[in-house]
Order: C-alpha cells, then sequence, then structure tokens
C-alpha cells in the first residue's frame, strides 16, 4: 500500500494512556506521546494500553485466533474509505512482559522498543502493513527513518 508520509503540522491528537500494569520500566505518558505524534500524519482519536500477559494473550486469542501474547496489537476502528478526512479511531495494546523479554533478547533498551512497537502500530492504524514483501520494505523503511528521527538505532540495522 503507497500511503505517503507527510506529516499534518497542526495534526489533533486526542490519546489516552492506560497502564492495566505498571512495570517500573514503562513509559511515561509524555514519551508514549512523543512517539504516537511521530509516526502519525493526520487526526487521532487513540488509546494505548499496557497489559500484562494474561491480558494480552486473551485480546491476541479472541481477535486474531492465536493463543499466546504477542508484542503489541492495533485495533482500528474507523477503517473507511471516505471522501472526508476523519480522525483516526483505534487502540494500541501492548504487552509489557513481551517487550521487556524481546528488548532482552534483542540486546535492546527497553524504552528503544516501545518507541518501535508503538510507532509500528500507529503505522498500521494509518493502513501500513507487511502482508507482502513490498508492504513489508515500504514499513519497515518507514518505521526505520522515524526511530532514526527519534534519536533511537534503527531496528532493521539499516544504516541511514
Amino acid at each position: 500500500m503507497s500511503v505517503g508520509h507527510k506529516k499534518t503540522p497542526n495534526k489533533q491528537l486526542h490519546l489516552s494512556v492506560q497502564y492495566a500494569v505498571q512495570p517500573e520500566d514503562a513509559p511515561s505518558r509524555p514519551q508514549i506521546r512523543k512517539w504516537v505524534k511521530s509516526a502519525l500524519k493526520r487526526d487521532a482519536d487513540m488509546t494505548v494500553r499496557l497489559v500484562d500477559e494474561a491480558e494480552g494473550r486473551e485480546l491476541n486469542r479472541e481477535y486474531r485466533g492465536k493463543d499466546y501474547a504477542t508484542n503489541v496489537l492495533t485495533f482500528v476502528y474507523d477503517d473507511l474509505d471516505l471522501p472526508v478526512e476523519i480522525p483516526l479511531s483505534g487502540d494500541l495494546v501492548l504487552c509489557a512482559p513481551v517487550v521487556a523479554r524481546e528488548a532482552s533478547e534483542q540486546g535492546i533498551s527497553i524504552e528503544a522498543h516501545y518507541a518501535h512497537l508503538i510507532v509500528h502500530g500507529v503505522l498500521h492504524l494509518q493502513g501500513y502493513d507487511h502482508e507482502d514483501e513490498a508492504e513489508a520494505e515500504e514499513m519497515e523503511a518507514l518505521e526505520s527513518e522515524i526511530i532514526v528521527k527519534l534519536g533511537y538505532v534503527d531496528p532493521y540495522g539499516s544504516e541511514k
């Protein structure tokens, strides 16, 4: 999908951050807002929720038919092709124990991993996907660009 990524200078973001779990290394609300806005190209009304493994597994099983907790789930509520641009609406759910485990396994900071997963989820919310190789390349290139601009190491190892 070729969506293009032009940032709207005065985009409006209504963001709710929910901590169903509160790990000591959880990102702050201002960090989450910064990461969301870095990937957002239009107005949005969304929630970012940090959950435990049980809730993450339950949501993944119920909505994707996969019986395990995954790092991030994106729920899009306004997946409509309308001639009028309405605010995006959706939720991102991050499973804190999975994020921490992956960051440790990958040898990266938990902050950098949260930033990447939130950018990844916000791109999904805007219609990006990685179902085929061309889509994956486009989405990964955009993720890399945004993450590097935020001051983190490229999650895909590309030199920019």
